[in-house]
């Protein structure tokens, strides 16, 4: 015999199970109809890394990230940047990489188009479903430079010049004399050497170690306004001589000497953001350089080049690399790899190598003259080199030019020679390498005055001009046929882009 709780339990899932059976049944045919015919959803893209942004030299690579995967053909294919920056295209999923094959040039808006693309799963005569059109927009940093005034009511002081604005500004006061400077990564702030100009005892061993700030903001992060002046070092104790500053910005080395007893306390010493300096245990040496990975110091030791961890100076340092035959370093690859080292040979000729970090030197040229400055373009492929020839005349004479060596052609051509002009030039390639800065100048050696600016050579500048070599390398890189020199507007000297 049955039991009724049992007979009224079978009575409700009768009509609950043939619901459920149903409702299963429907989401089977569903999903199968779905299959068939594709999720007809239109793709788009989810994010631009670079939308509205200020790049500089160093952003080589955005990233584009789709809602699907897409046809990898009519992405590649359709996507355009006004003005064109040449670059190749990798893949992973949903996330495409454009890789520059050279840096964007500096003080220009750009604008990234995608239209007529399809996700994987759409046929090419399927135009409804392609992905929803496409626009970003980013721009390059300013083309700027600094540089120090020659002008009577601008003598020795530190002047940012914007190219992109046409706006000039006057970031030290006229109460310091300038000596040198070097720029912050960031172009944020300038380090600078200088010297008291109300002081009419003050020499070239006299000077400070300030900052000041330049008042760019191309990243949203700096608010100070510019020629905002920190001071880093005085000059009570410690006369201080060269300086570097690390390519990261985080360090600074100083070589210095005890006013009291210069010979028996001469050497390097290490400023490092938030810590107080600190003297820097190695042996003392002629000019340094640091390497892009802002960790190693290449220095003039003795009959050589060392290399040595910045690190571990503070416990004594040996160093990790010794070049013997060179004499000179002129300066890195942005990646570090390689080197150009200057070597005096027994001829009284110099030779300019290029030392990579692994395998055999190469020389790349050799001069009865002067090798000035070398500076690599952004690809590492071309070394713009400010060499002199030298003339026999009744007294020798210097000829200053400028020669491009394409490292990869194994090629050189001279960019411009300098008929009457002193050595004490100085050369700048932007980071962009489209441009070289350099100066002109006039000097008076009857001058000794404290005010005065001095050239390398210890002369007083009476008066300089800047120029503008431009341009150098097309979008893709390559040399341009025949770049111009223009006079600026402007007199100083020793320009130096900003990065």
């Amino acid at each position: 015999m049955s039991h009724p709780i049992s007979k009224l339990k079978s009575t409700f899932s009768q009509p609950l199970d043939k619901v459920a059976i149903s409702l299963c049944v429907a989401l089977a045919v569903l999903t199968i109809l779905l299959l068939l015919g594709g999720d007809r959803s239109v793709p788009r893209v989810r994010d631009f890394s670079w939308s509205d942004r200020t790049v500089s030299a160093n952003d080589r690579a955005f990233i584009l990230t789709f809602t699907r995967p897409m046809n990898l053909n009519s992405v590649e294919e359709n996507l355009t940047i006004d003005p064109p920056l040449p670059g190749k295209i990798s893949w992973a999923g949903r996330r495409m990489a454009y890789t520059l094959e050279y840096p964007a040039s500096y003080g220009t808006d750009y604008t990234l188009r995608l239209a007529s693309a399809r996700d994987r799963f759409t046929e090419a005569s399927d135009t409804e479903h392609f992905l929803d059109p496409f626009e970003g927009t980013f721009q390059s940093h300013d083309r700027a430079f600094v540089y120090l005034g020659s002008e009577e009511t601008e003598r020795g002081q530190l002047i940012l010049y914007n190219f992109t604005r046409d706006a000039k500004i006057v970031l030290t006061p006229a109460d310091l004399t300038v000596m040198d400077f070097q720029l912050y990564p960031d172009g944020d702030r300038v380090l600078f050497s200088a010297i008291d100009r109300g002081n009419r005892d003050a020499g070239l061993t006299d000077t400070q170690l300030f900052t000041v700030t330049t008042g760019l903001d191309f990243d949203d992060t700096n608010t100070e306004p510019p020629g905002k002046i920190d001071r880093v070092l005085d000059n009570q104790t410690y006369q201080n001589l060269q300086f570097a500053l690390s390519p990261d910005g985080s360090t600074i080395v100083v070589q210095r000497a005890n006013r009291k007893n210069p010979g028996a306390d001469f050497g390097l010493w290490v400023v490092r953001d938030g810590q107080a300096p600190k003297k820097f245990e190695a042996l003392p040496g002629g000019e340094f350089v640091i390497a892009p990975n802002s960790q190693e110091l290449a220095i003039a030791q003795g009959q050589g080049i060392a290399l040595i961890s910045l690190a571990k100076g503070d416990e004594g340092n040996e160093p990790l690399q010794f070049f013997p035959q060179y004499g000179r370093i002129m300066g890195f690859t942005n990646d570090g790899n390689a080197a150009v080292m200057v070597k005096f040979n027994t001829d009284y000729t110099r030779s300019l190598f290029l030392v990579p970090s692994s395998g055999d030197p190469q020389e790349l040229l050799n001069t009865t003259g002067s090798i000035l400055q070398a500076q690599f373009d952004p690809s590492g492929r071309y070394l713009y080199c400010l060499l002199t020839e030298l003339i026999e005349a009744e007294e020798y004479i210097e000829r200053p030019y400028i020669l491009a060596l394409d490292l990869e052609n194994e090629t050189s051509r001279e960019l411009l020679r300098f008929e009457t002009s002193p050595i004490d030039l100085h050369m700048s390639l932007s980071p962009d390498g489209r441009a070289i800065l350099f100066d002109r100048l006039l000097t008076d050696t009857d001058t000794n005055r404290p005010d005065v600016p001095l050239t390398d050579s210890g002369d007083a500048i009476a008066s300089s001009q800047l120029w503008a070599l431009f341009p150098l390398a097309t979008a893709d890189g390559e040399l341009a046929p025949q770049p111009q020199p223009e006079r600026l507007p402007l007199d100083g000297f020793r320009p130096r882009w900003l990065p």
